[in-house]
């Protein structure tokens, strides 16, 4: 355990100048598989969930994102494979990506504490619509144009978990494509790398209290970091508030029936830079599924 962090702190140090052509989301922590490979099949269900995200609302061509993912674990829960799919709009630019998962998990001890190495392969589809662009010059060679193109990609990640905890590292994108525009023009789609970390502090039998962290490093952009802290009370309800560090505050909201489904809600709104004064704030939404063989049960709460 002292290993695994050490390196991960090696690296996370090293790649401390990055963050963000990716879509983002606030309730990362209901959707792990996005941006992490090693998570599917962690869960010991059939998971689904949905996020849809309106950031900044009030701004035209404001981004909007819907998430989708698919998991499950088989081989004794000792393998996970899944789907993910999302569709990212900003202005005319329109990102529709499409990637398999697959994550192998080994029992480090008799806790039940497991390493996972996840892989995932796909493509994202970027498609750009300039014909709607309002123009001062009519004979900008983009102008009335839209083309599409796919761009393929691998990843990797690692997520070490436990009952009440998880550490986990990953680049969902390692190739650096050049997707081929106009005018034999080319636009570089940079490697993310992620870090991401999480507990739950039993406070009594019917509260916990869950911290968490996402770290989102890119090359040539600053650090970002979305930093959380909820209560779990009753098992069933979650109360939480988000910092994005340099950016927004945030609060979440969300209940959880019998460990089968989840609904939640957060409004995060930027206080710390010039986008608090043109915006109604960004909304998100998450529906999440667990489906178990026959009626068995989760052997405990399920946290992350």
């Amino acid at each position: 355990m002292k290993k695994f962090i050490f390196i991960i702190g090696i690296l996370v140090y090293q790649l401390s100048v990055m963050a963000q052509q990716d879509p983002q989301s606030s309730m990362y922590f209901f959707n792990p598989s996005f941006f992490n490979p090693g998570y599917v099949g962690s869960r010991g269900s059939i998971n689904l969930t949905a996020v849809h995200r309106s950031q900044w609302v009030g701004i035209n061509g404001a981004p909007m994102t819907q998430f989708f993912s698919f998991h499950l674990p088989f081989a004794s829960q000792n393998m996970g494979v899944g789907l993910n799919v999302f569709h990212d709009r900003v202005g005319s630019r329109v990102n529709t990506g499409i990637y398999a998962n697959y994550a192998y998990h080994i029992r480090l001890n008799r806790k039940n504490h497991r390493l996972a190495i996840g892989i995932r392969g796909g493509a994202d589809i970027y498609q750009y619509d300039f014909s709607n662009l309002t123009v001062i010059d009519p004979s900008d060679p983009f102008y009335g144009t839209n083309f599409s193109t796919p761009a393929f990609n691998f990843g990797l990640g690692l997520y070490y978990y436990g009952e009440r905890h998880y550490i986990g590292i990953s680049a969902p994108r390692l190739l650096e494509p050049k997707v081929a525009s106009l005018q034999n023009t080319e636009a570089l789609l940079k490697r993310h790398f992620f870090f991401t970390a999480g507990y739950a502090f039993k406070l009594s039998t019917m509260v916990d209290l869950k911290p968490s962290v996402l770290v989102k490093m890119v090359e040539n952009a600053p650090l970002t970091i979305d930093a959380n802290l909820s209560l779990y009370l009753f098992k069933s309800v979650w109360i939480g508030a988000l910092y994005r560090f340099h950016e927004s505050l945030g609060l979440n909201l969300a209940y959880t029936h019998k460990d089968l489904f989840t609904i939640g809600y957060c409004f995060d709104y930027p206080l710390f830079n010039e986008m608090r004064l043109n915006n109604f704030g960004s909304h998100e939404v998450v529906l999440s599924f667990d489906f178990r063989a026959g009626k068995r049960k989760a052997v405990s709460p399920r946290y992350f």
